[in-house]
């Protein structure tokens, strides 16, 4: 089994702590394997077996468990393992009605230390919120990084970094499509069915509009515009041009945007004014949570520039960084990254190639007066240093790769 230390070590610093450790993240990017991965490392360590408790709520044979039977199987397998801690690990709780009551409960055993998965941030409502009396941390679990897409393939020995970047971007990190090899059609398929379970699981059913035709075009067309500037009204008079709806409801679309978002699916992202130091409330972006996802549903990768703003942004989020899109007067940067006293300016592009370019990219960071770093990260190879204002010129790949 492949590890996944990032989230490995998360969970290991939160052990034997009196709060529910909440694992969210898209269907299918390892939450489950995360688990036993880390089940495996307990025991190693010394942990006895039958003090590791897991339930898969995904699995049939589980389909018997109701909130009181559970609760009652939890207690009993607690009482037996009286002297030592018990490990419950509880995979796709959401399944279960009424299951916050259960975790509740649970949490007031001395020795019970509780994992949790689920697929959307429905669970994270505030009934759970209620109930748990805010005593749970979120763990939000993204798909592969590059780094980690590096470990989980097998490439040909003489395939350069740039290529496996190429076949990234296309494919995106979904841990399930290290079984296809890079067949194209092996991977459109299994990338195919996650995305149709998510959309059945997580955003229908907890939409009231349950329009398939509907999702679908709000979902293409966020797919097609990650990185831009997008409007829900403009959306909206989308599908109003295309007949999809019959007024033009805001609201509507509104609904189903963030049905995406609590599945995880896209990320919507706020501006933040540098000068202002603070978060501004109209003109959003939105990014896909995996770009094999995006060229899934579009065929298509010529807008390169933009994927790789989406690789950036959720490498960001990776590393632990709170992340607006910089506005400073009538300029635009692609990213501000804040860390607690930490604060980093970004632009991503494909290549800086060509006066106007530079000028364009550079332009709005030589406009922020403080002292933080200012970065621009290319996959453009020729370009690389500091210029004479101290912006930091990186190549793409090398710093996802933290060289």
């Amino acid at each position: 089994m492949i590890e996944r230390p990032l989230y490995l070590e998360r969970l290991f610093r939160w052990k034997d702590k009196d709060v529910i450790k909440v694992i969210t993240g898209i269907r299918r990017c390892g939450k489950s394997k995360l688990l036993e991965c880390y089940a495996e490392k307990l025991i190693k360590s010394g942990v006895p077996e039958n003090a590791v408790i897991q339930i898969n709520f995904e699995d049939k044979k589980n389909d018997k468990f109701t909130a009181d039977t559970l609760n009652k199987y939890l207690e009993q397998k607690i009482e037996e393992n009286e002297s030592n801690n018990s490990y419950i690990f509880l995979d796709e709780i959401q399944n279960i009605e009424k299951w916050e009551t259960v975790v509740a409960s649970i949490r007031l055993k001395k020795n019970a230390d509780i994992y949790i998965t689920g697929s959307n941030a429905y669970m994270l409502s505030s009934e759970l919120a209620t109930f748990l009396s805010g005593r749970y941390v979120e763990i939000k679990m993204l798909p592969l990084s590059f780094s980690e897409f590096l470990l989980f393939h097998t490439f040909p020995n003489d395939m350069s970094v740039d290529a496996k970047f190429q076949l990234y971007m296309k494919f995106g990190g979904m841990p399930s499509l290290m079984e296809c090899d890079f067949d194209e059609r092996l991977c459109l398929d299994m990338l195919d069915g996650i995305y149709n379970t998510v959309v059945i699981k997580d955003v229908l059913t907890h939409n009231p509009n349950e329009n398939t035709t509907t999702a679908e075009k709000i979902s293409d067309y966020l797919a097609d515009n990650i990185g831009n500037i997008t409007s829900i009204n403009s959306i909206t008079n989308t599908l109003f041009n295309e007949k999809l709806i019959t007024s033009k409801n805001n609201t509507f679309v509104a609904d189903y945007i963030t049905s995406f978002e609590k599945a995880f699916i896209f990320h919507s992202i706020k501006r933040y004014d540098i000068k202002g130091k603070d978060y501004l409330r109209s003109m959003e972006k939105y990014y896909i949570c995996d770009t094999g996802f995006r060229y899934y549903k579009l065929g298509k990768i010529t807008d390169v520039g933009r994927i790789i703003e989406n690789i950036v942004y959720f490498e960001l989020l990776r590393r632990g960084y709170k992340v607006g899109i910089g506005k400073i007067d009538n300029k635009d940067v692609d990213f501000v990254a804040i860390k607690q006293d930490k604060t980093v300016y970004i632009q991503v592009t494909e290549t800086l190639a060509g006066e106007n370019t530079r000028e364009r990219e550079l332009s709005s960071l030589q406009a922020i007066k403080d002292n933080f770093e200012k970065i621009v990260l290319t996959a453009d190879r020729l370009f690389s240093g500091y210029t004479e204002n101290g912006i930091k010129i990186v190549n793409l790949i090398d710093w996802l790769l933290n060289k």
